[in-house]
């Protein structure tokens, strides 16, 4: 695979997680907002951006995202949730 000055064009990806129940409709729109910000703030192209939604069961929130990212996420947590499973 060769990689050459657009290197830096590739990035970023961002994955939300949720509960499920959203429509399609809304997660289009919520993708199309959340790239224009990401874009603009971070630097770079629109193109570059990509954006996937994740649907978690909320039986399995704690053990699949409180447990696995939230938690050991640390420094790298930048809005942390105002709920905790402590």
């Amino acid at each position: 695979m060769k990689l050459d000055c657009q290197r830096r064009e590739i990035m970023p990806h961002v994955e939300i997680k949720c509960f499920p129940g959203r429509t399609e409709e809304q997660k289009q729109i919520c993708a199309e907002k959340l790239t224009e910000v990401v874009a603009e703030t971070l630097g770079c192209r629109i193109s570059s951006v990509s954006i996937a939604i994740r649907e978690i069961a909320e039986e399995d929130w704690k053990t699949e995202v409180w447990d696995r990212e939230i938690v050991p996420a640390g420094e790298n947590l930048y809005k942390k949730p105002g709920y905790s499973y402590e």
